[in-house]
């Protein structure tokens, strides 16, 4: 499908131009699977300056809707990133308002795997286009039945912001903007506002472009998936992965099945009994006291713990801090039975306390009154959260 671009001056703009020299304004017709950063980032605006030149109150855009984009000269954006310590895709994603699909996809990513000091691409490489002659624009058509209402929707076990996202036809930072959010932690039972009514999408038929390759098979989207992760598993590249499925976007979800070429290779980075090692001997150390500086039976502090279990569970790692244990391992967007949880501004600046998580909200670590199992909801861990983490 072609994107259709006009350009066009309004009588403000021209009187603008006979007497400050302002530049001209390009009409865009929004097209299936647009966002309002895709489209700052093709004309190299920001999404605010989209938002405040046509008067919208949210960032819900529709296709066939015309939208007035600044073409004034400005001040070259940033399009590289350099990653810096406790970076992580989803955090960089956000930053840029971007999702990590697309940063995996510019920059060749087959993992989520990054590393400080690694320059990322941050916006869609730029492509030139010939501006067809200036038209008047018509005005947007309002939606056939797009009413933009708000609804409670109750967080239940595997959810993740980017499922829940899915299912009401959000973005990750329209959820996290909706409901004050300061990271992409939720637990089970919390209550989030939601927009527009929950809908069940089926598998997009595959209409590939090109000939399927001769060995194809399906494969079935599961929690923490994304598209340049499959695409790495199968050694395919995500281009063509969304070719082979009919797909405009990055967007997939949980029990989606895609068509994919090749065959999954078995290279797991751990032991596949590791998580499972590591939650049986931490809770065989239940009660244990607490010891500051530990590493022992006798006696555990918070980073000491995850150094015991860690070497129990097979792992040969060094005695770190709870910081030397986070600049050694990469966030997981969905965590897992086994991966690390980081609290900061605890009794000190920044990162100050971790333990394992367990799953359905739970972890369990090395605390005051000695090991024990607490939970993600409690107001105390709450405000102090930062991530899930796992050892590279």
């Amino acid at each position: 499908m072609k994107k259709t671009i006009v350009r066009t001056l309004s009588t403000a703009a021209l009187f603008s131009t006979l007497f400050a020299g302002s530049a001209l304004a390009d009409t865009y017709k929004v097209q299936k699977g647009d966002t309002l950063s895709k489209i700052a980032s093709k004309y190299n605006t920001s999404v605010q300056d989209i938002k405040t030149r046509n008067s919208l109150k949210s960032d819900i855009i529709y296709e066939n809707q015309n939208l007035i984009i600044s073409a004034e000269p400005q001040a070259p954006q940033t399009t590289t990133y350099t990653v810096n310590k406790g970076d992580a895709l989803i955090k960089i994603a956000n930053r840029y308002n971007v999702t990590v699909g697309e940063l995996m996809q510019w920059n060749n990513l087959d993992s989520n795997i990054i590393y400080v000091g690694q320059v990322l691409k941050v916006s869609a490489p730029k492509q030139t286009t010939t501006a067809p002659k200036p038209v008047t624009p018509t005005p947007a058509p309002a939606p056939s039945t797009s009413t933009t209402t708000t609804s409670e929707y109750t967080v239940k076990s595997g959810d993740s912001l980017s499922k829940i996202g899915v299912q009401f036809g959000m973005t990750v930072e329209q959820l996290k903007t909706l409901n004050n959010l300061k990271s992409d932690m939720i637990y089970v039972g919390q209550k989030l506002k939601v927009t527009a009514a929950q809908t069940t999408t089926p598998a997009p038929t595959p209409t590939p472009t090109a000939p399927a390759p001769s060995t194809v098979s399906d494969y079935t989207v599961k929690s923490g998936d994304t598209l340049g992760k499959i695409a790495g598993q199968f050694n395919m590249t995500v281009q063509n992965l969304k070719s082979l499925n009919g797909l405009t976007s990055d967007m997939i979800y949980v029990g989606q099945k895609l068509k994919v070429s090749g065959q999954q290779p078995s290279t797991p980075s751990q032991p596949s009994d590791f998580a499972s090692k590591m939650i049986s001997t931490a809770k065989s150390l239940m009660g244990t006291p607490y010891v500051w500086g530990g590493s022992s039976l006798s006696g555990f502090d918070c980073s000491g713990f995850i150094y015991y279990v860690a070497n129990q569970a097979g792992m040969k790692i060094g005695r770190y801090s709870a910081d030397g244990y986070y600049s050694r391992a990469y966030y997981v967007a969905q965590p897992k039975a086994g991966d690390l949880v980081f609290f900061e501004n605890t009794y000190k600046p920044g990162i100050s306390h971790m333990g394992i998580y367990l799953g359905d909200n739970q972890f369990i670590h090395a605390s005051e009154s000695g090991v024990a199992i607490s939970n993600l909801s409690n107001s105390y861990w709450k405000q102090h959260f930062d991530g899930f983490k796992r050892f590279y």
